[in-house]
């Protein structure tokens, strides 16, 4: 099966919210690896690996996010997985 890697980058009210904790449990459901992490801007990065179409629903629910977020933009850039990952975790 094909796989890919998504890097996304959430713009908007998405720190404080439980944004990080929510997107971690959305993508390991969805079987996909990577991380999720804060940046200094205010934007929270995702980068995850696996196939297109469980991607495409994690990046449907990063716009929504969780019920106190405030998602006003979503970047993406696909690449080739490296396959380093083992599981979804937040990092700090």
């Amino acid at each position: 099966m094909h796989h890919e890697r998504w890097q996304l980058l959430i713009h908007g009210k998405v720190q404080g919210v439980f944004y990080r904790a929510s997107t971690e449990q959305q993508a390991r459901m969805l079987g996909l690896a990577g991380y999720c992490q804060n940046l200094e801007d205010g934007r929270v990065q995702v980068v995850a690996e696996g196939i297109p179409d469980q991607l495409q629903q994690l990046l449907e629910w990063c716009w929504q996010g969780p019920a106190q977020a405030e998602v006003t933009r979503v970047d993406v850039d696909k690449d080739v997985p490296t396959n380093e990952f083992h599981g979804f975790q937040v990092r700090h």
